[in-house]
């Protein structure tokens, strides 16, 4: 069971009482009536092979208030779009499939590229952005979630709790960011939060005192959880990264947006595994080690905007400070895993934080020998005042492929 402590500055919602999933589900139901409800699923298409999506997907069909969901397809050929397709009509709810790799989308996406207004990178950004921009093209649900496909442990609670604060009318909230212990199999998880996020925000915490964007960062308990929902309206003016800082990204642009009584966090279910990354040790453009580059370039960034000076100097001396704290992290991780009982590798906490070091460095060099990159990707009301017609455009494309290739019988992979 949970504590009911309030920390930072943005209200925590916790999971005091086990409530059942039963009544959270006939509250949703009930405010899905006058505010309904949706789901966003990025997808690679290998994740339709795996044993978490399927799971997922059994877990979904049981859900009785989502009134659309959409699924956004990234890495799938004709063959693969339509097995795809045949695999989500399991789906009882009304939901679409956009292929993003299918012609029709990348005809959008390069029309949008020749105007600088299309995601610079393939990625989860990426697909994430379309997928928003179709919820506000058919506007068929005033409050939707956002969860990955990669979650063995997915249980259609996690659903309720990430919806219940923005779909709930009596509540104000805008956003509202998931949040769970990432212990599984026995040991402790989660090294980018862990041993890079909290002990580097802590870090420019000691950089740049009083700084409230710092603060409100620190008031999530798992800043990169890839769990979000928002009011549809927040969709309009939100810019997000296409590489790994999306889920920084998404914080800073709602504190950008909204006032902190606006926004919360909830705890969405006792256990939470998905696919683990590889650290990839000397490779900048693969797993944790690219991760950790994005997410410290998007914290530099940010902090940039509010006046905050970098130079090497600052960069070296964050690097140092950095690092000594992980190292004492990696101590407190290590006792509440032993009296947990749970297992943790010291050697290989220490060899992470080593290297998140390194590419502190190298996000801090990247970031002020590049000054200039637009890091975000348009926000879809500026997108729709260059080009008006685009939403209706980007519903007709998944329509037609939808229409042309569902009636098809699927080709052999």
């Amino acid at each position: 069971m949970a504590d009911f402590h309030q920390n930072g500055v943005i209200t925590t919602l916790h999971n005091l009482n086990c409530r059942s999933l039963e009544d959270l589900e006939s509250d949703l139901c009930q405010f899905a009536k006058r505010r309904p409800l949706g789901l966003v699923l990025p997808s690679l298409y290998s994740e339709l092979q795996t044993q978490a999506l399927p799971k997922i997907i059994d877990e979904l069909k049981k859900v009785p208030y989502l009134s659309q969901i959409i699924i956004g397809l990234d890495r799938a050929n004709l063959a693969e779009y339509q097995h795809a397709l045949e695999f989500f009509g399991q789906l009882p709810q009304q939901h679409r499939v956009l292929w993003n790799d299918g012609p029709r989308l990348r005809a959008i996406d390069a029309e949008l590229r020749s105007k600088g207004l299309a995601p610079e990178e393939m990625g989860k950004g990426r697909n994430v952005w379309y997928c928003f921009g179709y919820a506000l093209a058919t506007n068929q649900v005033k409050a939707l979630a956002l969860h990955d496909c990669d979650i063995v442990t997915y249980e259609r609670g996690l659903l309720a709790r990430l919806l219940y604060p923005v779909a709930q009318p009596a509540f104000q909230y805008k956003f509202c960011k998931g949040y769970y212990a990432r212990a599984a199999k026995g040991t402790l998880n989660g090294r980018v939060s862990r041993l890079l996020v909290t002990p580097l925000i802590r870090t420019l915490k000691r950089q740049f005192p009083d700084n409230e964007y710092l603060e409100y960062l620190d008031s999530f308990r798992y800043p990169l959880a890839g769990e979000f929902s928002f009011r549809l309206d927040v969709l309009n003016d939100l810019r997000i990264p296409s590489d790994w800082g999306l889920e920084i990204g998404v914080l800073a642009e709602m504190k950008r947006n909204y006032a902190s009584n606006r926004l919360c966090q909830v705890d969405i279910c006792d256990r939470y595994d998905h696919k683990h990354q590889d650290l990839s040790a000397g490779n900048d453009n693969g797993g944790l080690s690219k991760m950790s580059i994005d997410i410290s370039k998007a914290l530099f960034r940010k902090l940039a905007t509010q006046g905050a000076v970098f130079n090497e100097g600052v960069m070296r001396t964050i690097k140092a400070s950095y690092y000594r704290l992980a190292l004492d992290f990696i101590e407190s991780y290590r006792n509440d895993a032993i009296i947990n009982g749970l297992d943790i590798d010291v050697h290989k906490e220490e060899a992470a934080v080593e290297l998140f070091a390194e590419n502190i460095l190298k996000a801090g060099d990247n970031f002020l020998n590049h000054s200039m990159e637009t890091p975000f990707i348009p926000s879809w009301h500026r997108v729709s005042a260059a080009v008006p017609d685009i939403l209706e455009r980007l519903v007709e494309a998944v329509e037609l492929d939808t229409q042309e290739f569902l009636q098809l019988p699927a080709k052999a992979s």
